[in-house]
């Protein structure tokens, strides 16, 4: 267990909030919902303020979490396995973005760690509803590629708005 990192993690309450207001939640929804007009996929957007002490204790990383997010939010079961969760770890500064297989196989790990990249310049900067948005039009973009709208009626298999952990 890191100390630093524990004592962050600890310090962090209202942290998410704080960069996520109410007014970039709605940015964000409205982001997410634009983007999945344009494709068949389904994005999730996650914010976790803190780490719970059981996952700092064994020392959990931002991809484990992710992970463990994105089978709790269910984003893995969508019809076509184009579900995306775009996770963000405010304490570590950490955004994870992770794929359902449909897409996954698809998508080369690097244009996700691109995205990531970007996002992260923005949150650097104090800009969390720019760096956010961005990243969710960067994902659309992905998804309209390999899995573009096929103008039939679309069922919204996921929330838009984004979900503070």
């Amino acid at each position: 267990m890191n100390p630093i990192r524990t004592a962050r993690h600890l310090l962090a309450e209202g942290r998410g909030r704080r960069h996520f207001p109410p007014r970039v939640l709605d940015a964000i929804q409205r982001a997410i919902a634009a983007a999945e007009r344009r494709h068949r996929g389904q994005i999730c957007f996650a914010i976790e303020g803190a780490l719970p002490l059981g996952a700092l204790l064994r020392d959990a990383s931002a991809r484990e979490r992710a992970h463990e997010w994105f089978a709790r939010l269910r984003v893995w079961d969508t019809e076509h396995n184009c579900g995306v969760l775009i996770y963000v770890l405010v304490p570590d500064r950490a955004i994870e973005i992770v794929a359902d297989r449909g897409i996954a196989a698809q998508v080369r790990a690097d244009e996700w760690k691109s995205i990531c990249t970007q996002m992260q310049k923005s949150f650097a900067a104090g800009d969390f509803e720019r760096g956010a948005v961005e990243g969710i039009a960067a994902v659309g973009e992905l998804l309209a590629r390999h899995f573009p709208a096929d103008g039939g009626p679309r069922v919204n298999e996921l929330p838009d708005r984004p979900v503070l952990l």
